[in-house]
């Protein structure tokens, strides 16, 4: 299922523009994936594996919900298994993500995104957004072409599999980008704050 980037970047969610991307997305959101420490589980998705298409099929769907996201939690409880961070929270561990061996920081990484991920799609999303979260990127990047335009440049120009991200920092809009599976809530991460969406980029489509 390979695409050019920045093709795929402008035709699906983060284009805002007859997608799948959710309309309720709210300026400020963070998703947390667990609330208590414990032994981290693959969230089922609110919504059925075609619900998403044509933008992701169903096979697509089986296979990185079903398949990768369990790769991802069964490796990071096998990683946190026996040591000092068998017992704290996803977002623990990310804030702490410096000082966690790979293992850990790739599969925590993707865990949180992917489980974020799910949730900031649904059947029928799509379409320009609206109150709090337009003014602020109108207020930030001048228009929503603008912002349209910088996302999918920062998606485009991460070298080898990565994230864009929409981030709130310090009270303001910015984009990012992290490599492999990190995100703006690590501590190691470049533009660090709170990942109001995001959307995985590379040579090929892989969330």
């Amino acid at each position: 299922m390979g695409m050019d980037r920045r093709k795929f970047l402008q035709s699906t969610s983060m284009a805002w523009g007859g997608s799948v991307l959710v309309d309720r997305l709210s300026y400020g959101f963070v998703h947390s994936v667990e609330e208590t420490p414990m032994a981290f589980t693959v969230p089922d998705l609110p919504y059925s594996h075609d619900a998403l298409e044509p933008y992701v099929d169903q096979k697509t769907m089986e296979l990185h919900h079903g398949q990768h996201h369990k790769a991802y939690v069964t490796n990071l409880n096998k990683a946190v298994e026996n040591t000092d961070w068998q017992n704290k929270t996803i977002e623990d561990i990310l804030k702490n993500i410096s000082k966690a061996p790979p293992a850990i920081r790739n599969n925590a990484g993707g865990h949180w995104n992917h489980s974020s991920f799910w949730l900031w799609m649904k059947k029928g999303g799509g379409g320009e957004p609206a109150g709090e979260l337009q003014d602020a990127i109108k207020r930030d990047f001048g228009s929503l072409e603008k912002f349209k335009e910088q996302f999918s440049d920062a998606g485009v120009k991460r070298f080898g599999s990565g994230w864009a991200w929409l981030i709130k920092q310090d009270g303001k809009l910015v984009i990012g980008s992290t490599p492999n599976q990190d995100n703006p809530l690590m501590d190691a991460a470049e533009t660090k704050g709170v990942p109001i969406s995001g959307w995985m980029c590379g040579s090929t489509l892989i969330i």
